[in-house]
């Protein structure tokens, strides 16, 4: 799982989230909600938290099973963690490789003939590290 500081860096660049079954999550609250609430880690599941898509956006509706009591969150109240095998396909057809170095992995990606290497030793973190140059670039 990427940190939550990447998650963040992600979403500010543009990263967009539809959540789906089996995604991770934590909450962005105001200030004025408990802290260690943000530590949280939830997971999407119709049975627990699902997403619900109105007109006027998508919430993650908690149905009544968390310890604290929370009806639902707005999208963007949420910060997404995504799974490495998520961001290796949000990579698409930039991805070249992943190679596993004596003490990290690096992921290398090709973008209009540039290639790009990017190291960290947590895999889904050299994915995410990728992936914030490639959302970047699109803007």
């Amino acid at each position: 799982m990427i940190s939550r500081e990447l998650a963040l860096a992600l979403r500010e660049a543009g990263l967009v989230w539809h959540p789906e079954s089996g995604d991770r999550f934590q909450l962005d609250l105001p200030s004025d909600v408990e802290a260690e609430v943000e530590a949280d880690v939830f997971t999407v599941s119709e049975m627990t938290i699902e997403a619900r898509r109105h007109p006027t956006g998508t919430i993650l509706a908690f149905n009544g099973t968390t310890e604290w009591a929370l009806d639902s969150v707005e999208l963007a109240d949420a910060v997404w963690l995504p799974r490495e095998d998520q961001l290796r396909e949000l990579l698409r057809a930039t991805f070249r490789s992943l190679t596993r170095l004596d003490d990290a992995f690096e992921v290398e990606t090709e973008l209009d003939g540039a290639r790009m290497r990017f190291e960290h030793p947590d895999v889904a973190e050299a994915y995410g590290l990728a992936l914030l140059e490639l959302v970047g670039r699109s803007r």
